[in-house]
């Protein structure tokens, strides 16, 4: 019968899902032969560059191991090679605030 599937009809590919703002991405060669060294990114956008069929343009920033931004980079990646890593745990996530008290006094001029 011509109407049942057989093995060899082929399968939609899923859809890999697109970044979004304010999420953290761990980008490896899966993503794009660049990231010889994997890197952890926080998207700022998904830009609307040109591109290869299946790759897109994200602006983020490059984060340390602190989760601290040092670099504003756009990449070139190819969404199906993404990784969204499991959020950090609320202790990790917010540093507490460390101030240090000012002395008061009275200032000479003069």
């Amino acid at each position: 019968m011509p109407d049942e599937p057989t093995d060899r009809t082929p399968k939609p590919k899923p859809t890999p899902r697109k970044p979004h703002t304010g999420e953290v991405l761990h980008l490896t060669r899966a993503a794009s032969v660049q990231f010889l060294r994997p890197i952890f990114v926080r998207v700022i956008r998904v830009l609307d560059w040109p591109t290869y069929d299946g790759w897109l343009w994200i602006d983020g920033y490059e984060l340390a191991a602190n989760s601290d931004a040092v670099a504003r980079r756009s990449l070139f990646v190819m969404p199906a090679g993404l990784i969204w890593p499991d959020p950090p745990a609320p202790a990790a996530r917010h540093r507490p605030t460390t101030r240090t008290p000012v002395k008061r006094g009275s200032v000479r001029v003069g």
